[in-house]
Order: C-alpha cells, then sequence, then structure tokens
C-alpha cells in the first residue's frame, strides 16, 4: 500500500503514456491504492487498454503538449507521470514539421535548446520545464508502485557460465559509461567484444541488430541505470518482449541492474525465460565494479 508521503496522496493523478506495457502496469497499481488516473496516451504508441484501466482515457498526438496540459487542467490534475516508450526516431524523419503538426507550447519547448543538443535528458528534461510552467510537477511512477524494481539474485534457474559472467563485468563499466553520456542504456556483448551499443533505436532493435552481426548467437545483453538516474522519466525496463526479442535473436544472457531497473510481469517473463533457456540475473553496481577491479 501507498504511504502518506508518498506525492500520489492526492485522489488523482496525470499519467503521460508512451509504448509498453509499463503505463498499464502503472495505471493498475494506482488503482489499487484509490487513485483516479487521467490519461493522455500518445496517439499511434499507447496501447488501447489503457482505457480499461484509467478513470479517464483520451488520446493526443506526440508534438501536441497544450492538448494534453488542457485535458489535465479539464480534470483538475496537476501531478504528472511519464511511463512508456517514446520512438524518437519520429523526430528525424522527413518533413517532421508536418508530419506532427506541433502546437505552440511544443515548438516554444523544442527551440528553447536550438543550441543545445538532443539527448534523451535534454529533451524530456525541456518537456517537464514546459509543463512546469503551467504548475505542473512531476513525480516518479516508482514513488507508486515500487514492486516493479527487480530484486537482487538470479531469477531464473539457468545461471551464467564463467565465459558469460566475464562478459557481464567486460559490458557493465561499458553500459555504464553510454548511460553516462546519455547515449543508451544497454550493451550487447560476445566473447568479450562489444557487438551492438544501445542508441535511439532502443533496447529490443539493439539486440536485432547485434543477431544480425553476431549470426552464431549466445550473446550477453547488459542493461542498466544511468549514473544519475531521474527516476521521472527512462528508468530501464524489461519484460516479456526483451525475452522474446532475445530468443528470436539468439541471445542467452540478460544483466541488469538490482534496484534500478523496472520489470513488467516478473513471473510470465522469468518464466519464458526458464522455458527458452535464457539467463536473467540482477545484480548491484558495487559487486560488479569490485569484480572489474579485481
Amino acid at each position: 500500500m501507498m504511504s502518506m508521503d508518498v506525492p500520489g496522496s492526492a485522489q488523482r493523478v496525470g499519467l503521460l503514456a508512451g509504448a509498453g506495457r509499463f503505463p498499464i502496469s502503472f495505471a493498475e497499481a494506482a488503482k489499487k491504492q484509490g487513485i483516479k488516473v487521467v490519461c493522455v496516451g500518445v496517439a499511434g504508441m499507447a496501447s488501447p487498454e489503457l482505457a480499461q484501466h484509467c478513470h479517464i482515457y483520451q488520446e493526443g498526438p506526440l508534438a501536441r503538449f497544450g492538448y494534453a496540459m488542457r485535458v489535465f487542467k479539464r480534470h483538475r490534475v496537476d501531478r504528472l507521470i511519464m511511463a512508456g516508450k517514446i520512438e524518437k526516431t519520429v523526430l528525424f524523419q522527413s518533413w517532421r514539421i508536418f508530419r506532427l503538426l506541433p502546437d505552440f507550447r511544443t515548438l516554444r519547448m523544442w527551440y528553447s535548446f536550438a543550441t543545445s543538443n538532443r539527448k534523451d535528458d535534454t529533451i524530456l528534461l525541456a518537456v517537464i520545464r514546459e509543463f512546469e510552467r503551467d504548475n505542473f510537477h512531476f513525480d516518479s511512477a516508482l514513488d507508486y508502485c515500487p514492486e516493479l524494481l527487480v530484486k537482487h539474485g538470479f531469477l531464473t534457474r539457468r545461471k551464467p557460465t564463467e565465459a558469460q559472467w566475464r562478459d557481464i563485468r567486460f559490458g557493465w563499466s561499458l553500459a555504464k559509461e553510454m548511460g553516462r553520456l546519455d547515449v543508451g542504456q544497454s550493451v550487447v556483448v560476445n566473447d568479450m567484444a562489444v557487438i551492438a551499443v544501445e542508441a535511439i533505436e532502443g533496447t529490443d532493435r539493439c539486440i536485432r541488430r547485434a543477431a544480425e552481426l553476431c549470426r552464431r548467437g549466445g550473446f550477453t545483453v547488459v542493461k542498466v541505470a544511468k549514473p544519475n538516474q531521474d527516476r521521472r522519466f527512462d528508468v530501464p525496463t524489461i519484460g516479456i518482449q526483451t525475452i522474446r526479442t532475445m530468443h528470436e535473436a539468439g541471445g542467452r544472457v540478460l544483466a541488469v541492474e538490482a534496484g534500478q531497473t523496472i520489470i513488467i510481469d516478473e513471473a510470465e517473463a522469468v518464466e519464458l525465460a526458464d522455458k527458452l533457456g535464457i539467463a536473467i540475473v540482477s545484480l548491484n553496481a558495487d559487486e560488479v565494479e569490485q569484480h572489474i577491479a579485481a
């Protein structure tokens, strides 16, 4: 149950929802706690299933912040959550202005950092600042559903081999550095060589690219939080789809950071991994770094 000091102790909360099951898991957790969820799902990305779990559900275009703000104001919501994946590749398509048709609020946000970079943190913090202009406040979804964070230890019956442990330790420091640079959260390693590094395409596409480059399979995926992870957005997330993608690509080990990674539908994901012979291990950063130093 939710403690009284959790920001969501209000009767309702707003949800900006992207793709995947994370927004659904959040909405379910909030509903169990008696919190009404007013959701604006990103059109073409958010799951239609969300409507079943939210008090109010409406869809809006990705580049219409003004629309989302009006929905939340209409329903007396001032605390917001971001959850779900946003396909950022749409921001780099040809004729993006005409495809997205952004409103004034979105254009102002986008050009507020015209001389800066377009890294994930840069963009998402700019989104938060734009909403804060209208007195909205963003919380972390994990304030409401901390049980989604993966616990430490072996999640599956199968455990990494000694060679796979070497790949985990090798990939961990590289993944942390990619996170520090705000490039991505995942690296794919095989025989102490980096096969693929996640960037704008996301984890699943990174794993599929690794399959093209390492056709024999057997590789290890390491996914970690950024060194200074802002839990209001972009928390590393795994689930059933991650396991399916790894199986199709030939991956054998998934190493994640304990207490920093969200696992969606944990029981089902672990059961599937056991069935497909994939090892999932959840590690603390300190223990990995000690092994690296040794």
